[in-house]
């Protein structure tokens, strides 16, 4: 089992829009990875849709980064909406 890859599991439930993480499984290939999601993860007929990702192919930031990179950013205007000339026939908002 060393040898499989460790693939994130996503699943979309009947009432949502949205995949969420659930947990992670062991597979030979992207296929047993759906199967052996939909085993573990699906039991209850909750899902609707199922998401494998290998864990080496997600990237993700990094707690230490996490005023750097989710600070507002005042210097960058084009952020605020006032930055932009609505056209005359928009009217207003």
């Amino acid at each position: 089992m060393s040898q499989w890859t460790l693939f994130e599991v996503f699943v979309r439930s009947k009432h949502g829009l949205n995949h969420k993480h659930v947990g992670s499984v062991h597979a030979a290939d992207a296929a047993m990875a759906i199967e052996n999601a939909r085993e573990l993860y699906t039991r209850r007929n909750e899902g609707v849709s199922l998401w494998v990702v290998p864990s080496a192919a997600i990237t993700a930031s990094s707690p230490d980064e996490k005023d750097p990179l989710f600070d507002p950013s005042e210097d960058k205007i084009y952020r605020h909406a006032s930055f932009y000339e609505l056209p005359p026939e928009v009217g207003h908002m």
